[in-house]
C-alpha cells in the first residue's frame, strides 16, 4: 500500500478448518460476534485447509469491501507449526500478489480471559454433576485438561501451564494434562493413570475452540475408561466455543496489531532457537 494512502482497516480470522460441518458453522459465528465490536471496519474469516472458504476467499471479500489494510489473526489457542509457519506464508504471498498491507497479530495464547472462560466451562460441568449425582467435594475431584497435541514442546507445554493455572483457581485436588493426538500421554493412558490417583471425580475438559471428531473421540474415550471404573465418576466438561471471554480475547488480539504488542512467545519456540531435543 502507498504511503499517502489512507488505510481503510479489515480484520481477517483465519483458521485452520477441518472436516467437521459443525466446527466449521461455529467458527463462522467467531466471526459474526467480532463484527459488532468493530462496527468500522469488515470481518471476514478464512481457513487454511479441509473447508471453504480459504483464507484466500476471505481476504478477497476485504479487498472488494476497499480494505487496503487487513488486521489478520489466527483462530487457534497456541502457536505452533500452523500459526508461525502457514498463515503467514499464506498472507504474505496475498499481500505481494495485492499490494496491500496485511499484519499478522498473535494467537489467543495463555491469557487471563482465556483462563476465565475455561474455568467457566468446568465449573458448569461440575454445578450439573452436584446437581445430578450429589455433592463431592472439590480436593476430592481432578482435573484433566486435554489438548490437541502438537509437534511444537512450546505449545505443548502451555496446555499443563493452562491445567496448573486452572486446578489452583478453582481449588480442585490435582490436575493431569493429555493430548488428543501427535505427543503424549494419549487421551486413554492419560485417563487410566488418573484413576490410579484415588480421586472421587474427574473432570474432563477438552482445552480446544470447536467442536469435531477430537472431540467426540475425547468424550468417547472418556466413555469407555469410566466404564471400566464404575466406582469413579467422570464428569465431561464443553469446550470453550464462542465464550465472551473468548470473544474478547480476539478483540485484544486485533487491537494489539495497531497498539504494537502482539508479540509472539519466541524465546521457547523451536523455530527460532535450539530447543533441547530439537536441534
Amino acid at each position: 500500500m502507498p504511503h499517502d494512502t489512507e488505510p481503510k482497516y479489515g480484520v481477517m480470522i483465519c483458521g485452520h478448518g477441518s472436516r467437521s460441518k459443525s466446527a466449521v458453522a461455529e467458527f463462522a459465528v467467531l466471526a459474526e460476534k467480532l463484527t459488532p465490536v468493530f462496527p468500522d471496519w469488515p470481518v471476514e474469516y478464512g481457513y487454511l485447509e479441509f473447508a471453504t472458504p480459504v483464507i484466500k476467499d476471505g481476504l478477497d471479500r476485504l479487498r472488494e469491501q476497499g480494505v487496503n489494510h487487513v488486521l489478520a489473526v489466527p483462530g487457534m489457542l497456541f502457536a505452533a507449526g500452523h500459526a508461525k509457519n502457514d498463515i503467514p506464508s499464506v498472507l504474505n504471498t496475498y499481500s505481494a500478489q495485492h499490494g496491500i498491507t496485511i499484519q499478522y497479530g498473535r494467537e489467543l495464547a495463555i491469557d487471563l480471559k482465556m483462563l476465565e472462560a475455561a474455568a467457566d466451562r468446568v465449573t458448569a460441568a461440575l454445578d450439573r454433576a452436584d446437581a445430578d449425582n450429589g455433592h463431592v467435594d472439590r480436593h476430592d475431584t481432578c482435573l484433566v485438561v486435554i489438548g490437541r497435541g502438537s509437534s511444537d514442546p512450546d505449545a505443548n507445554s502451555n496446555v499443563s501451564k493452562v491445567a496448573r493455572m486452572m486446578v489452583e483457581s478453582l481449588g480442585l485436588g490435582w490436575c493431569e494434562t493429555g493430548f488428543s493426538g501427535v505427543t503424549f500421554p494419549l487421551v486413554e493412558p492419560c485417563l487410566e493413570n488418573v484413576t490410579k490417583l484415588g480421586f472421587k471425580r474427574i473432570v474432563v475438559f477438552p482445552y480446544f475452540l470447536f467442536s469435531g471428531i477430537l472431540i467426540d473421540r475425547i468424550y468417547g474415550f472418556t466413555d469407555e475408561v469410566a466404564a471400566r471404573h464404575p466406582g469413579i465418576e467422570f464428569v465431561k466438561a464443553g469446550y470453550l466455543n464462542d465464550h465472551d471471554q473468548v470473544i474478547a480475547t480476539f478483540a485484544d488480539r486485533v487491537r494489539e496489531i495497531l497498539t504494537g504488542s502482539n508479540n509472539m512467545n519466541c524465546s521457547m519456540c523451536k523455530y527460532r532457537a535450539q530447543v533441547l531435543g530439537f536441534e
